[in-house]
């Protein structure tokens, strides 16, 4: 189990640098954007770059035929940079990342403050969200979907499956719209932004009902769906039928039993569905101003801001990688007989 996990671990830290590799390539392939704000911005940008090693300074004026990839004009003096050869890049990126963990400044959405700072400021915001979405949606999931498995064929049944059909089918972006319009438009009962910082604790706490719920819906369809469909097939095994003729009630053997055995394919569920809220928290938190690491990373790749796109994505990247290590080991601890990489 212990090599298993190295392994495993191993492999998703190869597969982040392949990936965030060629996520650094194939932006710089990209034309160069300028950077925004004034001449003096520009400047701090452009030399921070060489000082990374991703640009040289051109001294000038510029000899018949000779191009450069940023001309900067500062009080009548210009100042000429040009772009170095893609894969020496790639090189100095290597080294300031392992060496320094220096991922480079912004260039748009908060012009010279590194990357690493401005995702630090928005990953709480993100994490806190999504955090409460899971938390609020395997309970309810749970609950909905044991009593439609325990009421199969019922009116209970029926209503909790056309409800499933309704949500898993509606998109969260959608969702989020008909609730902002509704609750926050037409009856005033909630805001229908993020309040910035500053703002009163209540406001603040009503703000996390909209996005919350326009997160959870889907979820606790999908939990609804699994558990019911999973406790339905287990209640109908040759174990709980051995375990009721034994004496022990219905109760007994859906709670001892049934219970039991249908949670090892749906916890590790849950630690999949927290990847798929956090990625569909992108087009929420644009929606509703919500200041997180996905509406940034939204911003970041409208405007060209290669730096933060880069850190925004080794960030989703790693944490989609070790959540599919954490879903294949979690199948071991819910079943002790299952023991991922033992000796056949």
């Amino acid at each position: 189990m212990l090599r298993y996990v190295l392994k495993r671990i191993g492999l998703v830290f190869v597969t982040t640098f392949i990936i965030i590799s060629l996520t650094f390539i194939l932006m710089k392939l990209l034309p160069l954007e300028r950077p925004r704000g004034l001449a003096p911005d520009q400047l701090r940008f452009y030399f921070h770059q060489v000082r990374l090693g991703y640009m040289v300074q051109v001294s000038g004026p510029l000899r018949p035929g000779e191009t450069v990839d940023a001309i900067v004009n500062d009080d009548g003096r210009l100042y000429y940079f040009r772009q170095i050869p893609i894969m020496r890049q790639y090189l100095n990126w290597l080294g300031n990342v392992i060496l320094r963990w220096d991922w480079g400044v912004s260039s748009h959405v908060e012009p010279n403050v590194t990357a690493i700072e401005i995702i630090g400021r928005r990953l709480p915001a993100s994490m806190r969200l999504n955090i409460i979405a899971l938390f609020t949606s395997v309970p309810f999931g749970f609950l909905f979907g044991i009593i439609a498995a325990l009421q199969k064929n019922k009116l209970p049944d029926h209503i909790i499956s056309t409800g499933v059909m309704v949500f898993v089918s509606i998109p969260s972006f959608v969702f989020i719209t008909f609730l902002m319009l509704f609750f926050a438009y037409n009856l005033g009962w909630l805001p229908s932004q993020w309040p910035p910082q500053g703002f009163d604790w209540k406001l603040r706490a009503r703000a996390y009902v909209i996005p919350i719920a326009a997160l959870s819906f889907g979820t606790i369809a999908g939990f609804t769906r699994y558990t019911r469909a999973e406790l339905t097939e287990i209640m109908s095994s040759e174990f709980l039928l051995l375990a009721r003729t034994k004496g022990l009630t219905k109760r007994q053997t859906v709670i001892r039993h049934a219970l039991r055995n249908s949670l090892v394919p749906i916890v590790p569920m849950i630690i999949g569905q927290f990847i798929g809220i956090l990625s569909g928290s992108m087009i929420l938190e644009g929606l509703y101003g919500i200041p997180g690491i996905g509406s940034l990373f939204i911003t970041a790749i409208n405007t060209k801001d290669y730096n933060v796109v880069m850190v925004d994505m080794a960030l989703y990247t790693t944490i989609g990688l070790f959540a599919g290590l954490l879903v294949d080991l979690s199948y071991g601890i819910v079943d002790p007989r299952i023991r991922m990489g033992a000796r056949k």
